[in-house]
């Protein structure tokens, strides 16, 4: 038996316009996925989140449902344009009162409560007035972050502030498959530089509403693998860090932005006004680690050229197309612990998407519990050699809106019929139940 300390928090994992659906109930605003999901060709088969997975009307049925699995905690994140439809001004004390109920009900099931302030719904409001490439909205995020912590932090003592800012610059900005749709690559590093003020002014402002709770952000951390010893795949595999996980790591840890790969950008930084890095770089009480998968990094001028290895091929995809390494969560909680003083870490996400089938009202999901029978070992074996992850959030408790893939892709332990919002647990939940029931897994 692979056994995990006796505190370990075992959580599942969600996101508001994912589940909630009520986008146009009890005075919520629009967001910026709202507008991109209503925008033709945006999302396949032009889905939305109007309805989702109606978790709006149905999350105290959700809850039952995680207190059956055994579910100790639950990461959600609250929706800006729920509690601030404007994105500055007034809150809205319906969307309050729908995250006290929420709270108070896990609470009352024995679930503690991990929300995350942002995970990419901001308000179309602020996106008209210039989104992330404002300065503004890092600051009206911090005041939002005051009035949900000065509603729920009597009870809520864990906080997470971002989610992804990578994915929320880089898709939503660089590459426009996010909202709020851009497509310009310069874009990119003043909406990082904007995202993470936002989130040092968010940690200040907790720590003078709620100064006993614990304060950290999310970021999707990922290993990169150089294609083989050749120097131009090492030194692009280098970049390629830079860019993907340094960029984070780097000024949150109090080291500014990383000379090698901002250099390689040609960003002039003109965004970064003084004090800005030291707001960055707010001591916080834990990181959030979301890993999916790895990449292997080819240098640019070995393209097409005879190499002098062979890069391995995948062996094992998800539905989403990605590589399954589990290696890769053992190399990247091994690289935070050698390269940066993060203390406590918690994998705030980590799942597989498969193409689930309800039969006979079963999902026989095998492929799901293999993936994460071996990723566990992975965590387990970072564990032991002294990291100190102090819980796991799976991803996700149930299958929702997948963002551009709308609703195509199944990633959750509970199988979601959405005409009828029928909930069955898969195989795999079932399996989580008994694996958070024993605290750990069989060795083999």
């Amino acid at each position: 038996m692979l056994r995990f300390p006796d505190s370990f928090t075992w959580g599942v994992a969600t996101a508001s316009y994912q589940i909630e659906g009520a986008v146009g109930e009890d005075g919520r605003g629009p967001s910026i996925w709202d507008t991109f999901s209503y925008t033709r060709g945006k999302v396949l088969n032009g889905d939305t989140g109007d309805v989702a997975c109606d978790h709006y009307h149905r999350w105290e049925d959700d809850i039952a449902l995680m207190s059956n699995l055994g579910i100790g905690g639950y990461r959600f994140s609250i929706a800006w344009p729920r509690i601030v439809p404007a994105g500055r001004g007034a809150p809205n004390p319906a969307g309050l009162d729908f995250y006290d109920r929420l709270v108070d009900g896990l609470l009352e099931a024995g679930i503690t409560p991990f929300p995350t302030l942002y995970h990419w719904d901001l308000p179309q409001a602020l996106d008209d007035e210039g989104g992330w490439l404002s300065r503004d909205t890092a600051e009206a995020f911090a005041d939002y972050s005051g009035v949900v912590v000065g509603r729920l932090g009597d009870r809520v003592k864990t906080w997470l502030t971002l989610n992804e800012p990578w994915v929320s610059s880089h898709l939503g900005y660089g590459k426009g498959e996010h909202a709020p749709g851009h497509a310009n690559w310069s874009e990119v590093w003043p909406v990082t530089h904007h995202l993470l003020l936002a989130h040092g002014l968010a940690v200040q402002q907790i720590r003078e509403v709620a100064p006993d709770a614990d304060v950290g952000i999310v970021l999707n951390l990922e290993p990169q693998y150089p294609a083989s010893e050749h120097p131009a795949d090492i030194e692009a595999t280098r970049l390629a860090d830079g860019y993907w996980n340094r960029w984070f790591l780097d000024p949150l840890a109090g080291r500014g932005y990383p000379e090698d790969a901002v250099a390689d950008s040609g960003w002039n930084q003109a965004e970064v006004q003084p004090g800005d890095l030291s707001v960055i770089a707010e001591p916080c009480d834990l990181l959030g680690v979301n890993f999916y998968s790895r990449k292997i990094i080819v240098g640019a001028d070995l393209v097409g050229e005879e190499r002098p290895g062979t890069p391995p091929e995948p062996e094992e995809l998800t539905e989403m197309g990605w590589e399954v390494y589990p290696e890769g969560l053992y190399d990247i909680l091994m690289k935070v612990k050698r390269e940066y003083d993060f203390e406590t870490i918690y994998i705030t996400e980590n799942g597989a998407a498969y193409p689930d089938e309800l039969v006979d009202g079963r999902v026989e999901d095998d492929n799901r519990i293999s993936y994460l029978q071996r990723h566990f070992a992975q965590l387990h074996r970072a564990i032991e050699e002294g990291v100190d992850v102090r819980g796991y959030f799976l991803w996700s408790l149930m299958d929702n809106f997948e963002w551009a893939y709308g609703y195509s892709k199944r990633f959750g332990l509970t199988y979601v019929d959405y005409p009828t919002q029928q909930r069955t647990v898969k195989k795999s939940g079932e399996w989580y139940s008994t694996v958070i029931a024993a605290n750990g897994l069989p060795s083999a």
